[in-house]
């Protein structure tokens, strides 16, 4: 079966290893790989991965245009990646930027909030949320006990105030709050969620019912590479309890749907 990677991270070279180990720092946890564009070649290849969504995150406004540049780069190198840029609400020309990602080819935003510093529903937000608003998605780390930037309520509320914004909220819409994303996303028609960096709190039997939860159409597979790993999420999606016709829309339909081709 042929797979979509919806949630990736990458970085240049000679600093992808003190990246991927910030992130580890951050998390608590041991990263699966190192966040290199060769490895994840590598290991997407392993495993059937046809295209892989790159999710860059400037954790500082003064990074965001680099970083969204080495998005573009990567995205013209290798015909497997597929790259959203990102935004910073800190950062001034907030605008300018959007619109220039946008023109670039980037094909969404990607906003960590607990790295960011910032609320999902930030006001200063608001101008990118209406600029990208029926256009390209935005994909949004979800819910963390230990902060209240990405509690999903706020996510709510944004996809309230913009109802033709697409969303995807990572990590079954609730990373280590997945009943708090159910409550507050799961009737919210533009909203999917991934599967990423969600077994390792949650049982195979939970998430079988968070799928069905949000429903079948709206959940993409996800590895959230280099934390995750690929095989793992990979095998996860085999062993969970569900139809092969659900497991086909999650590996692959389902993404294919939300781009708008297939791969």
């Amino acid at each position: 079966m042929k797979l979509i990677d919806f949630h990736t991270h990458i970085y240049p070279d000679a600093i992808a290893k003190k990246a991927t180990e910030s992130i580890e720092n951050f998390y608590s946890m041991k990263a699966e790989n190192v966040g290199t564009a060769g490895r994840l070649l590598e290991v997407s290849g392993e495993n059937g991965i046809v295209l892989s969504v790159v999710l860059p995150v400037a954790v500082k406004p003064s990074g965001v245009s680099h970083i969204n540049d080495f998005a573009s780069e990567m995205q013209k190198e290798h015909k497997e990646f597929y790259c959203f840029g990102t935004i910073h609400a800190g950062m001034e020309n907030i605008e300018a930027e959007t619109e220039r990602l946008m023109n670039m080819g980037l094909h969404g935003i990607k906003l960590h909030p607990d790295t960011q510093l910032f609320n999902i529903d930030d006001p200063r937000m608001y101008p990118v949320y209406e600029i990208i608003e029926g256009k390209i998605p935005l994909m949004v780390h979800s819910g963390d006990y230990r902060y209240s930037y990405s509690h999903p309520e706020r996510l709510r509320r944004v996809m309230k105030d913009f109802p033709r914004l697409v969303t995807i909220a990572a990590h079954f819409g609730g990373w280590s709050m997945p009943d708090e994303g159910v409550k507050q996303l799961s009737d919210m028609e533009n909203c999917f969620v991934d599967i990423s960096s969600s077994f390792d709190r949650i049982s195979l039997s939970k998430g079988a019912e968070l799928v069905s939860a949000f429903g079948e159409d709206r959940v993409l597979f996800a590895s959230d590479f280099p934390l995750g790993s690929p095989t793992t999420e990979r095998e996860n999606l085999m062993k969970m309890n569900i139809s092969d016709d659900i497991r086909e829309k999650i590996a692959y339909k389902n993404a294919e749907r939300l781009l708008g081709f297939s791969v």
